[in-house]
């Protein structure tokens, strides 16, 4: 004879006993991240307080007579007073390298994304194998491209985009070209892997309802890649605010970026407070854009 069982009346689980087994197992997820937390404390916290220590020392210190934590607050607007245009620089040069790679790589993503098929992996291969060389490798090969020799500017020239004597090395137009092709790759990975995402059925349901390719992009494509548009941008405009290779290779002091007013006051004029209060400007200032840029994205899921 089949008894039918009905809801189980059976009492729950008493809570576990301090010292138990499902109490010690507990810690078990913070242990997992000590490795990285040390990591961070190591190489970041820590290297991050010697450097706002450095930027409080005498101005007047020097290598030869030593350096005095002086408290001296006033190297931060004395920094940005000497060295605004950098700045300005810097993030102008970082805006429209970042607009260009999200125009280039979204059409890029996509079509891997949506259209590539079996090619798909292949594509990813080409637009990560440039990595696989040196940055500085990658910067020099632009040499080549723009010098006033090239192949480039000759079409320019013989199109008239460009006089008789335009060049293109030199120039602002190179350190964003750099800029562009360096970093293009951290815009196309995050949109891809937001693109690839992308539940199809959504689209077939916008044709449906007699939505164009235009209006289902605008309406369903674009919102649902949003995340990866957000990250691309971060991933690009970040880093290439901080460049300094760019500008040093293919342009002149006149394209100079804050980076290289950094790079020049650690290693070149030995004025560590200076320098130390110029890289704390730069991550304050990037910190503020990223945070107000998320706020105004309002995009929750980043990555």
């Amino acid at each position: 004879m089949t008894l039918l069982a009905g809801p189980s009346t059976r009492p729950a689980d008493p809570p576990a006993a301090p010292g138990s087994r499902r109490t010690r197992r507990r810690p078990l997820p913070y242990l997992l991240l000590l490795p990285g937390a040390a990591w961070l404390l190591l190489f970041f916290a820590v290297p991050a307080v010697q450097l706002g220590a450095t930027s409080l020392y005498d101005p007047a210190g020097s290598l030869a007579t030593g350096y005095a934590l002086s408290w001296a607050f006033g190297n931060y607007p004395d920094a940005l007073g000497a060295y605004w245009p950098q700045f300005l620089r810097s993030f102008g040069y970082a805006g429209i390298a970042t607009v260009l790679a999200l125009l280039l790589g979204y059409p890029l993503a996509y079509a891997i994304a949506q259209r590539a098929g079996r090619w798909k992996n292949l594509l990813l291969v080409c637009v990560i194998a440039p990595m696989f060389t040196s940055f500085l490798v990658r910067t020099l090969a632009w040499q080549t491209i723009l010098s006033d020799n090239g192949w480039l500017v000759a079409v320019l020239r013989d199109v008239h985009l460009l006089g008789p004597h335009g060049r293109l090395m030199a120039t602002a137009t190179a350190v964003v070209l750099g800029l562009t092709y360096n970093f293009l790759p951290f815009m196309v990975l995050p949109l891809y892997a937001s693109l690839e995402r992308l539940d199809r059925r959504l689209l077939e349901a916008a044709r449906d309802l007699y939505a164009g390719p235009t209006r289902t992009f605008v309406s369903v494509t674009l919102p649902l890649s949003m995340p990866g548009v957000v990250a691309g941008t971060l991933l690009t405009f970040i880093p290439a605010a901080g460049d300094y290779i760019n500008a040093k290779l293919l342009g002149t002091p006149n394209q100079y970026m804050i980076g290289n007013v950094i790079d020049s006051a650690f290693l070149v004029r030995l004025d560590y407070p200076r320098a130390a209060a110029l890289s704390f400007l730069l991550m304050a200032v990037i910190l503020v854009i990223v945070f107000g840029y998320l706020r105004r994205s309002g995009t929750e899921e980043v990555l």
